[in-house]
């Protein structure tokens, strides 16, 4: 937070001084070095440049030894920036920096006769353990500190022997001199107070906008991984990495595919093709939402449906019935909405499957079994406009809706198999009185 505020204190400088600021800045220095490196030029510069008071003042004054101290420290600052500018030896730098705002003020302090006679200029020398808290670090700052009232100290110790040999000095200039001292280490002390403040109050608004935007991001996620696996097993792979698999003795799958579309698609724009099956798949996404199934995949113009997965459910050959016989007259509508003549064939198997999550950049929940590929079998046989169903499906269905046998049929793989057309419910499902009752 630190290095936000002062990296934008230095950017509201005037030009020529963010040059003069920046001069022993390297290009691979980070943006928090770049910061220290530009407030501790600044800072220091600013020092030098206020010590021409008592310069001048006690040279006015005769006091040559007192004028010379601070002098020197202007001197002294002006070669560590020079120095700093062409080797570019920070460490080093900042190590001087300290060192002289924590002796020459205790040192003037000393030359003009103790607290009284100096204003209490020791004062100014508090400005090296605060300069150590900002450009070091708070515990590197402690020893700063204790040095500082270390010299106080001492300072109390020697003042009685240093008042009785002190020169004179006109008791207004004493005065002018404490409001001076007083004044500049209060301002001092203020700004770097207020510098903290705006840079926390700064660096809170930018982690509460930073906060924001990662909230955003982790939404838009949330959402890309919810529209990829459902929202149980999203939840696991958050958890942990492990292979996501598991074994569910009874669910029911649903295929359903397109009739002729693949000549159809021949006939169409390709943005026409994609714009179609956008139309019908975002219609019957709808209705798996509608009875609580767990949409697959889509391949092609196929879709893929399944019910009692990842979370178990009873009737999940019931959702799976009652979504197939909503599916036909969604397209039919969306038929009549485009002008383009389109029949569905879908085909229901209930059994086990194992079902779980592939693939490491891009994620897959999916399901296998002979479930699956029976239910695809009863798709690709069925007739148009037909829902095929296995014995298995139908000894489920039959006491909530009309099946009507279809006798045998040959399946590749699995032989003969007997099948039956769903025709629709028997009765108006419980809470859903309005559910499709055909194709």
């Amino acid at each position: 937070m630190r290095e936000v505020g002062l990296r934008r204190t230095v950017e509201s400088l005037p030009r020529w001084l963010q040059r003069f600021v920046e001069i022993g800045a390297l290009p691979s220095d980070s943006e928090e070095l770049r910061a220290r490196k530009a407030g501790l030029v600044l800072s220091s510069a600013l020092m030098a440049a206020l010590a021409c008071v008592w310069v001048v003042t006690y040279a006015v004054l005769g006091l040559w030894v007192s004028a010379l101290i601070p002098f020197v420290y202007q001197l002294a600052t002006a070669a560590s920036i020079a120095t700093f500018a062409r080797t570019h030896r920070y460490v080093l730098f900042r190590q001087s920096q300290l060192v002289l705002p924590l002796l020459l003020p205790f040192t003037l302090q000393w030359s003009l006769g103790g607290f009284e006679n100096s204003s209490a200029v020791c004062l100014w020398a508090i400005t090296s353990p605060m300069g150590a808290l900002v450009f070091v670090g708070a515990r590197e700052a402690v020893p700063w500190f204790l040095a500082f009232a270390g010299l106080v100290v001492v300072s109390a110790v020697l003042d009685p022997t240093l008042a009785a040999g002190a020169p004179e000095i006109p008791q207004g200039v004493r005065i002018a001199f404490f409001a001076l001292n007083v004044l500049g280490v209060g301002a001092t002390m203020f700004v770097v107070l207020e510098y903290f403040v705006r840079a926390r109050e700064r660096a809170l608004v930018e982690l509460s906008q930073q906060h924001g935007r990662l909230e955003l991001e982790q939404a838009k996620s949330e959402r890309l991984l919810l529209n990829v696996l459902p929202a149980p097993i999203a939840a696991r792979l958050k958890e942990h990495e492990g292979v996501i698999a598991d074994d569910l003795p009874a669910v029911t799958v649903l295929f359903a595919d397109i009739v002729g579309f693949t000549p159809l698609s021949e006939r169409l724009a390709a943005s026409e093709v994609v714009s179609l099956l956008d139309r019908v798949f975002a219609r019957w996404d709808a209705l798996v939402a509608r009875y609580g199934v767990e949409k697959i995949k889509t391949v092609g113009d196929a879709y893929m449906v399944a019910g009692g997965i990842p979370l178990p459910r009873a009737d999940h050959a019931e959702a799976i019935a009652d979504l197939a016989l909503a599916m036909g007259p969604e397209l039919a509508a969306c038929s009549a909405e485009t002008g383009v003549p389109l029949q569905v064939r879908i085909g229901i198997d209930s059994g086990p499957v194992v079902a779980g999550v592939i693939g490491r950049a891009k994620f897959s929940y999916d399901l296998w079994g002979d479930t699956v590929n029976t239910a695809s079998r009863m798709e690709s046989h069925a007739l148009p406009g037909m829902i095929q169903v296995t014995g298995r499906a139908c000894e489920r269905l039959r006491h909530d809706f009309d099946l009507r046998p279809r006798g045998t049929v040959e399946v590749k793989g699995k032989g003969e198999m007997t099948s039956f057309l769903l025709i629709g419910r028997t009765a108006p499902a419980s809470g859903d009185t309005d559910a499709p009752r055909a194709v």
